[in-house]
């Protein structure tokens, strides 16, 4: 019996390195042609980078970033909000949907950060390895891979793919993921799809392609730079 690689997603990524050479390169390259190449710098401090995404999780950002606003006009810090009654917090946070679910996550997550750090400051994330910074943040109850490699890529420039349904998406169509594989499985596969210092680009390139000219219903495949290399278009692609 073959023995099974211990890490399937970077068995994976060598697999498709071998049958498929130069892939992912190719991809970023013509990605670039339409995005350019945007260069990384910090949005949030990292503690509301944090309770944004989760604020986001099946939201629009327009609901998030309105419900953000509420949450900090009624809880000028940190502390209060997580103090906050559970329903307290659920209610003033409503607009950005599923309130019910986030209010505690929030809370969950301010109070692991406090505990780890003394205050509410995920700078001690930045000396941690990746998937170690990774591990910390997913052990939160509510928080997924995807909200973690938000929080690092964007806060820190730790290269972290955050796989949202765009993401996803484009990776499958073109071939770089499995059709079926798991959003474990993805976050794990694009550790070693791209050299560390393409993560940043990749992550926003794929973001946009996907609203934009990969769209899930009506993709405009005709004017798509990676179309020679798209199994979508043509399931021989090289």
């Amino acid at each position: 019996m073959p023995r099974r690689s211990a890490d399937p997603a970077r068995a994976w990524a060598v697999s498709l390195e071998r049958r498929r050479p130069g892939l992912a390169a190719d991809v970023l390259a013509g990605l670039a042609e339409l995005y350019g190449h945007p260069a990384w710098k910090p949005r949030l401090d990292p503690i509301s980078e944090l309770v944004t995404t989760i604020l986001s999780q099946n939201t629009s950002d327009t609901n998030a970033e309105r419900a953000f606003a509420a949450l900090r006009a009624r809880y000028p810090s940190w502390g209060e909000v997580e103090r906050a009654p559970v329903r307290s917090l659920a209610a003033t946070i409503r607009s950005g949907g599923l309130a019910a679910q986030k209010a505690p996550r929030i809370k969950a997550a301010l109070r692991a950060t406090r505990l780890q750090s003394g205050t509410y400051d995920l700078n001690f994330l930045a000396a941690m390895e990746p998937l170690a910074a990774r591990a910390w943040l997913t052990a939160i109850p509510g928080i997924g891979p995807k909200t973690a490699s938000i929080v690092m890529l964007f806060c820190f420039g730790v290269p972290l793919m955050p796989v949202d349904t765009h993401v996803e998406r484009v990776s499958k169509r073109i071939g770089l993921l499995p059709p079926k594989a798991s959003l474990a499985f993805a976050h794990d596969a694009w550790l070693h799809l791209v050299p560390p210092e393409a993560m940043y680009e990749a992550h926003v390139a794929l973001i946009r392609h996907g609203r934009g000219h990969c769209d899930a219903l009506r993709p405009t495949c005709a004017t798509c730079p990676v179309t020679q290399r798209c199994r979508f278009v043509n399931r021989r692609a090289p």
